[in-house]
């Protein structure tokens, strides 16, 4: 099983936007849930927002109405559009899959930088 794959992160002054992608580790159809991940210096890693197969959706508190999580099944990519960002959704994000078997895979993470 090969990991999913994550790009998008990057430094952007408070207000501004990013988006991330995760490619699956294999065909999406077949994965249970993916889910966005972060972590912060110092902190344990929180979820951010998952999709379900049926694209279901949950958001944390903290990004509900600024973050959107969708995914597109012809390229096995899921995405988190990040708009308004703020210093405290620095961190690194990390992938995660959830497969209909129950395993569990987690991208290398991206840094993603909200400052001025």
């Amino acid at each position: 099983q090969v990991q999913p794959v994550e790009w998008g992160g990057g430094l952007v002054q408070p207000g501004g936007s990013l988006r991330l992608s995760c490619r699956t580790s294999g065909d999406i159809c077949s994965i249970l849930a993916m889910g966005w991940y972060r972590q912060a210096p110092g902190q344990q890693r929180e979820l951010v927002a998952i999709i379900g197969s049926g694209s279901n959706t949950k958001y944390a508190d903290s990004v509900k109405g600024r973050f959107t999580i969708s995914r597109d099944n012809a390229k096995n990519t899921v995405y988190l559009q990040m708009n308004s960002l703020k210093p405290e959704d620095t961190a690194v994000y990390y992938c995660n899959e959830v497969t209909s078997t129950g395993s569990t895979y987690w991208g290398q993470g991206t840094q993603v930088t909200v400052s001025s």
